[in-house]
């Protein structure tokens, strides 16, 4: 039986919808409509403002292969993260955990991950996040204001509705993928995001833990859906070769002196863009440059000749299973509730894109 996703190419995900103008601060009252003030002070923290430099979308603004729509920031994820928490628990030590799970984001993101080896899990930059928590002596101050330990907020894993393991829903997991369709591909409108948003209530799994989950099936299906398909951009070769190419050029300015790996927790992307534009090797700017420049990439049955970059990897497939309450008054997982996500699901994980994909180097 054909697999749906093969027809989702490239180019038909980054036009399946129409240009449409998105406001974050309509989105982050979605969110939470009571805006918890006690966050303010943390999100003027010098390690939270830092996170603005870095985008989401994983050094992604800076190619012209991707049409992204817009910038979005490990901070305002951060956010978004931290209001979704607030929203469903009211629980300040799980709000916090939300907000600070991503201190220790270096530069280009997950980019990170393809440095060191670990596009398939893509959590080796999570490790340093609890040693900046407790060494920040400012952001221990305020969590003394407000009663509470570094030990409560250093590990937002703790915190089922914050974060949990594929394929169940989490905070982090649903805040990413709406800005991810948003700016990806345009997929998502307010309404849409709203309609499901507040169809989402906390729910209890198959171990009796508390997990978001949804209230009707129309919802549960049209958010896993989406989520799909933008998972699906996340492990096509245009993604793996994107992030293979930047984490290339990461690591040869590091190798040249024109980085160090403390700048990479330090400078922002935009700082480092600028770093490889006017700097480096003969080398390293034949990368840097196709990686600017390219838009479009060769999807290939075999290795092709040292003139092109290529890669053949596994990455992280970005999915979800969630739970829905159905009629019956049982709670399911949308794969058991649904034929529909079943067939999306398993085309999902089954999907291949070519073994390789490739680029020309500029010279």
């Amino acid at each position: 039986m054909k697999n749906q996703f093969n027809d989702f190419t490239w180019e038909k995900m980054l036009n399946l919808f129409p240009v449409r103008n998105y406001n974050l601060a309509d989105y982050f009252k979605i969110l939470s409509p009571d805006f918890p003030d006690f966050l303010t002070k943390y999100l003027e923290l010098p390690v939270m403002q830092r996170l603005k430099g870095i985008g989401l979308l994983c050094g992604t603004d800076w190619t012209a292969l991707y049409k992204n729509r817009f910038y979005y920031s490990r901070f305002d994820h951060s956010l978004g993260v931290a209001l979704i928490v607030w929203h469903f628990t009211h629980d300040k030590k799980q709000c916090l955990a939300g907000l600070f799970h991503d201190l220790s984001t270096p530069l280009f993101s997950h980019v990170a991950d393809f440095r060191k080896g670990d596009a398939l899990t893509q959590s080796a930059t999570e490790e340093p996040n609890a040693a900046i928590i407790k060494n920040d002596e400012e952001l221990c101050r305020l969590l003394t204001l407000d009663g509470l330990t570094p030990y409560q907020v250093c590990d937002y894993h703790i915190y089922p509705v914050a974060d949990n393991e594929i394929p169940q829903l989490s905070a982090d997991r649903l805040e990413y993928m709406f800005p991810s369709g948003m700016a990806l591909e345009g997929s998502w409108t307010m309404d849409e995001i709203s309609r499901v948003y507040n169809d989402l209530a906390v729910l209890k799994n198959e171990e009796g833990i508390d997990e978001l989950g949804f209230r009707s099936t129309e919802c549960a299906e049209l958010y896993t859906y989406r989520f799909c398909m933008t998972g699906h951009v996340l492990q096509l070769n245009e993604n793996k070769l994107t992030l293979s190419l930047l984490a290339k050029i990461t690591n040869l300015a590091i190798e040249e002196g024109l980085l160090t790996e403390e700048d990479c927790m330090k400078l922002s992307e935009k700082e480092a863009m600028t770093r490889f534009e006017e700097q480096g090797s003969s080398e390293l700017q034949k990368y840097y440059h196709t990686f600017r420049t390219m838009t479009e990439i060769l999807h290939l049955e075999e290795k092709p000749g040292e003139e092109y970059f290529a890669v053949n990897v596994k990455v992280k497939q970005r999915y979800i299973n969630p739970l829905v309450l159905c009629k019956d008054g049982v709670t399911r997982r949308e794969y058991d509730a649904s034929q529909k996500c079943r067939s999306l699901i398993d085309d999902f994980l089954t999907y291949n894109d070519t073994p390789w994909g490739a680029v020309k180097l500029l010279h």
